[in-house]
């Protein structure tokens, strides 16, 4: 009789193997989609300042654990922090905004009227002869439009002190997992290599093109942001615009799509200026907007995006609306990172197709 620790592995064994691997995976999966955002951040996190805590770990004489809390206490003061302060300064301002479209202060309604009187005479009779524009009816639905997009913009601002005890567990969450993530990095890392079946020179090129254009994507697009939604409160505060700070909110929102997102934000508002007189106003954001909102997009986004991960503009463009539109406000991120996975994953597969056999 062969003892149990003894008896030959069954040939199906590997297969039910593979099978529950792939069960368990999904299960957990299953168990941690309500966290994913917050788990994604704490991977960010690690990944963005795990560069901070290797050159700490020297000076702090190699004390690990020492050197990760220290890292997520800077983390706390230059992320964390500042990001509660905007958003209180943001749902005041939402409010106040809020409380001028329910009383009639903003109206929507009367910005379009402006722009469509301001049309010259031929412009509206020729749309009114080929049947283009009812300009009553349109005018009713872009008012109806930008009085509800308005009001959800700061009614979801105003929910930040709402969910105060979401946005506490998700951070949390993000940076207990982050801390582990910067201490323990380097035997994780190694552990996924050895589980990945794949040639180790594989194994490399996708754990290095993966943590690349996730510091490149968040790092480029975050800085972007927030250079051009700077910027651009700046010039709406200059010019008197009311909510500076939201729009300013808005338009750092927006520039995470690649071009064209703060001119979405800043060209109406020049329109608006131009057809109701304000001729130097209008002309002076336009300018700014092309010279020095544009070229902050223009200038940095392809050297901190594009140049690290390789990646054509349109692609990014593309990947970061498509990302956004299934995952939300974390598509930014995915997006552009599934699309450089997919050429890294189908390059690897090219060069194994070319390899002699």
């Amino acid at each position: 009789m062969i003892p149990p620790d003894k008896v030959p592995p069954v040939p199906a064994a590997s297969g039910v193997l593979r099978l529950l691997t792939v069960l368990v995976t999904i299960a957990l999966a299953w168990i941690l989609l309500p966290f994913y955002g917050a788990i994604m951040w704490g991977a960010i996190i690690a990944l963005l300042f795990v560069p901070l805590y290797r050159r700490m770990l020297p000076r702090l004489q190699r004390r690990k654990t020492l050197t990760a809390l220290l890292t997520l206490v800077l983390v706390l003061v230059m992320v964390i922090l500042p990001l509660v302060l905007v958003s209180a300064a943001l749902a005041r301002e939402a409010s106040q905004v809020y409380e001028q479209l329910q009383s009639g202060d903003i109206n929507p309604g009367r910005y379009f009227r402006g722009v469509f009187d301001a049309l010259p005479a031929w412009v509206t009779a020729w749309l009114d002869r080929f049947g283009v524009f009812d300009f009553e009816a349109l005018q009713g639905r872009l008012s109806e439009l930008m009085a509800k997009g308005s009001q959800f913009i700061a009614a979801q601002a105003l929910t930040v002190g709402q969910n105060t005890f979401e946005f506490v567990t998700g951070v949390f969450i993000a940076l207990y997992l982050a801390f582990f993530l910067i201490r323990d990095g380097d035997d994780i890392s190694r552990s996924l290599q050895r589980a990945i079946p794949l040639a180790p020179s594989h194994k490399r090129e996708l754990l290095q093109k993966f943590a690349t254009v996730i510091r490149a994507t968040v790092k480029g697009n975050l800085l972007v942001a927030l250079i051009q939604g700077s910027l651009g409160g700046l010039a709406f505060w200059f010019l008197g615009v009311k909510g500076a700070l939201l729009w300013a909110v808005v338009m750092a929102f927006l520039s995470l799509l690649p071009a064209i997102g703060a001119g979405l934000v800043w060209a109406p508002f020049a329109v608006y200026f131009l057809v109701n007189g304000a001729i130097w106003q209008g002309v002076a954001l336009i300018v700014y907007g092309v010279l020095v909102i544009g070229l902050v997009d223009n200038l940095l986004r392809p050297v901190l995006i594009g140049k690290d991960t390789r990646m054509p503009d349109y692609l990014v463009l593309i990947t970061t609306l498509g990302g956004m539109t299934v995952f939300g406000i974390n598509g930014f991120v995915l997006g552009p990172t599934i699309a450089a996975m997919f050429i890294a994953v189908w390059h690897i597969v090219g060069k194994t197709g070319d390899e002699p056999g």
